[in-house]
């Protein structure tokens, strides 16, 4: 499997959510992928970084679109 790969295709599935995120002065950014858990590290900034539901934001959005998309992939963390 190459990580590079499986990058570029997180980065295209993030910029489908990017304009959600950014409607309410939020975004996302791809941090790294571990490929032997499979967890994709990623951070959201903006008003998503402080918001009290940013933890539905990533799990019922961003995790359910990124799972869907990327079979690598077995969850979704956010880093600071």
């Amino acid at each position: 499997m190459d990580t590079n790969d499986i990058e570029i295709r997180i980065n295209k599935v993030l910029e489908k959510v990017r304009p959600h995120l950014m409607k309410d002065g939020g975004n996302v950014e791809f941090v790294r992928f571990e490929e032997l858990t499979g967890v994709c590290e990623l951070r959201l900034l903006g008003a998503c970084s402080t918001c009290p539901l940013a933890i539905m934001t990533l799990r019922a959005g961003i995790e359910r679109f990124l799972l869907k998309a990327i079979k690598e992939i077995k969850r979704v963390e956010n880093v600071k």
